[in-house]
């Protein structure tokens, strides 16, 4: 498997995220990672990446409703 020149630091600040947000979704998709300076696979970065983008659509469709 080949890797993204993406780590988790670079993800957060793409997203304007925690970093602890990252290492969060990465647990949740089974991910390991040592640091904040990981990089990742490139079918794990983009793993976390669409689940940012659902949580990111998710939540502005919510928004919508009010």
């Amino acid at each position: 498997m080949g890797f993204a020149d993406l780590s988790i630091q670079s993800i957060a600040t793409e997203y304007d995220l925690t970093v602890q947000s990252v290492f969060d979704l990465c647990d949740q998709l089974g991910i390991a990672y040592k640091n904040q300076d990981t990089n990742l696979a490139l079918e794990d970065a983009k793993a976390v990446i669409m689940q940012i983008l659902h949580r990111q659509q998710s939540a502005s469709e919510l928004g919508g409703l009010s």
